[in-house]
């Protein structure tokens, strides 16, 4: 069956399930969904996804969201397709357990706070500059509520307390991804699985050119040098030379899905 994957830009979500289908070596119709003219809450992506979000994958007719799911599907759909380095979630229930600890804390602790400060500096001013009228008819087009209101915040500004917040969570995280590659190579381990995928999508590309007060390069050298063992895997490096359509000074970040 053919594999058909709707994306944005090779950043974020959409970065996160791309370098899977990349390092499984797997064939797929990348479909660009344009998030700068809101495609993805128009009626045509609605009918694949009613959530209105990218990425989605179409595998033959049957649609997979959210990417920690898609990951998970594309490894049990795919277990011979894997990378040199081994399968990209272990096979053993502690290694699955680790792999998935990791990805829990990513999508819970890290991928939100990350994205607020994304919102907050590049969508808030895109919110800003649509006009009334057509800003209320846009946010009628939105399925999530949730969804919505991250939109309406975006456009007032979101507030200094729930930035510091987001600021503190993301050096929690720093912290302890420092800690935890002094006693692994990897995030779960010895082998790169899609836990190392899954920060390095959200956080580790990007957390120097977001955060420069916080001197990432100085306080936190594993997280550097496994940034750059990432960046150097040929899957990697195809998936962010993949289609970018970014308006100027939007490439360092696309989370608004």
């Amino acid at each position: 069956m053919s594999l058909k994957y709707y994306h944005a830009e090779p950043l974020a979500n959409s970065l996160k399930s791309m370098v899977p289908l990349g390092e499984k070596g797997l064939a797929y119709e990348s479909i660009y969904v344009d998030l700068h003219k809101f495609e993805q809450h128009s009626d045509w992506f609605v009918a694949i996804n009613p959530e209105g979000q990218v990425p989605v994958l179409d595998h033959g007719g049957t649609i997979i969201t959210h990417t920690t799911v898609i990951n998970e599907y594309l490894e049990d759909m795919f277990p011979d397709a894997q990378p040199d380095s081994g399968p990209l979630r272990p096979r053993d229930p502690l290694g699955a357990a680790r792999m998935r600890y990791w990805n829990k804390f990513v999508d819970e602790h890290v991928m939100n706070f990350v994205s607020m400060h994304g919102w907050h500096r590049l969508v808030g001013v895109i919110a800003r500059n649509i006009e009334n009228g057509e800003f209320e008819k846009l946010m009628e087009s939105i399925p999530l509520p949730d969804q919505r209101k991250k939109w309406m915040t975006a456009r007032s500004g979101f507030s200094e307390a729930d930035l510091a917040n987001a600021t503190d969570k993301i050096v929690y995280a720093l912290d302890k991804i420092e800690r935890q590659l002094g006693e692994t190579r990897w995030l779960a381990g010895d082998s790169y699985t899609l836990a190392d995928i899954n920060f390095y999508s959200h956080c580790g590309m990007m957390v120097e050119r977001m955060f420069p007060d916080l001197g990432v390069a100085e306080k936190y050298p594993r997280l550097i040098d496994w940034r750059d063992r990432v960046t150097a895997r040929p899957a990697v490096a195809a998936a962010l030379k993949s289609e970018d359509r970014t308006a100027p000074g939007l490439r360092t970040w696309s989370g608004a899905r």
